[in-house]
């Protein structure tokens, strides 16, 4: 059942949302308020926003998922160009304050509004997708061994390419695309030490566009099959688009992050050259923490998906890949070891 916290913000009205968010990022709002009047979930994307294929959309879908099961309220926020921690904290606080719970911000970059926003609003639950500094009671954590995924997507890689050159592309040089890029190189050098692993990373920093520019991603990637790799992986957010197109106008096979990029939609005309997607189960751990919090039994600290959990893993929906029995093997053999603890991934 809802808690009682919920049921005293519940008065605000829609359109005061609206208006209290205007200066911070857009918003949308869906569903209908439940028989008490007090609303439900609230996301803040990272930069690239709804529509990025990969790993906003990931969240949106979590939010999808409970607002059709609990038949509340949601709404989900976009960023803004070059704003700052003080507008995410105004942002999610602004959600708070109009009676949303939980509030999570989708991203590392939402660290220090996720913590200064739940200092400001005990009573409501906040979460944070992709870090784990956050050390406040009522904020759940929701991380992910990318590792894990990412050294699976390195045999995939391996064992698919022909010239022995496979390519990284990584949005943006940072520790948590560091995990993606250690658990590829090593899933492929461990499956066979022959295949060399181009890597690149778009920026240093995401305010340069890092993921969220398909240019940059589709430049990178064609600078990496110019020297025979035969298979790119991509870690890089709305990025990765160009990084699939650009494999997909030269042959190559693409590996995709985050969502099974073969089924998106905006990439349809791609998805013959998507291999497989190294994903991870964000809208799992979007609907997970809403669900806790509509039990009653809010999730706080750190929330780990991996393997063992089901909540990293390897696509199947092309049916190249799905049908190639050696590959297949070779994956659960290396997925087994890894579950197992035989193989200790890296995570830089």
């Amino acid at each position: 059942m809802r808690r009682i916290s919920r049921i005293t913000v519940a008065g605000a009205a829609t359109a005061s949302l609206a208006l209290a968010l205007s200066a911070c990022g857009s918003t949308s709002t869906s569903g209908s308020s439940d028989s008490k009047g007090d609303k439900g979930l609230a996301i803040a994307y990272d930069v690239g926003g709804k529509g990025d294929q990969s790993f906003n959309d990931a969240a949106y879908a979590g939010l999808e998922q409970a607002k059709k099961e609990f038949g509340y309220q949601t709404a989900d926020v976009e960023p803004t160009e070059g704003e700052t921690d003080a507008d995410k904290e105004q942002r999610l606080a602004s959600l708070a304050k109009q009676g949303y719970n939980p509030v999570i911000g989708v991203g590392y970059a939402y660290a220090s509004a996720v913590k200064g926003a739940a200092e400001k609003f005990p009573d409501t639950t906040f979460g944070i997708v992709d870090d784990a500094t956050i050390n406040t009671k009522n904020v759940a954590d929701l991380v992910f061994n990318e590792e894990q995924a990412s050294y699976l997507a390195g045999v995939a890689a391996a064992k698919t390419s022909k010239s022995k050159v496979v390519g990284f592309v990584g949005g943006v040089d940072i520790p948590l695309i560091h995990k993606f890029q250690a658990g590829f190189a090593q899933g492929v050098k461990d499956t066979d030490p022959k295949v060399k692993v181009l890597s690149q990373y778009l920026t240093q920093t995401a305010e340069e566009g890092g993921f969220a520019s398909p240019d940059k991603g589709k430049t990178a990637a064609e600078g990496q099959i110019e020297k025979k790799a035969d298979v790119v992986y991509a870690a890089a957010g709305l990025s990765g688009q160009g990084v699939i197109e650009a494999a997909a106008a030269n042959k190559v096979w693409a590996i995709g992050v985050d969502s099974d990029q073969y089924e998106q939609e905006a990439l349809a005309k791609y998805k013959d050259s998507i291999l497989t997607s190294a994903m991870k189960d964000v809208a799992k751990a979007v609907y997970n923490l809403a669900k806790s919090v509509e039990d009653g039994k809010p999730e706080t600290g750190i929330v780990r998906g991996d393997l063992k959990t089901g909540e990293v893993g390897l696509s199947n929906s092309n049916p190249k890949f799905a049908d190639d029995a050696e590959l297949q093997a070779a994956i659960k053999t290396a997925k087994e070891k890894i579950i197992s603890g035989e193989i200790k991934v890296k995570s830089s």
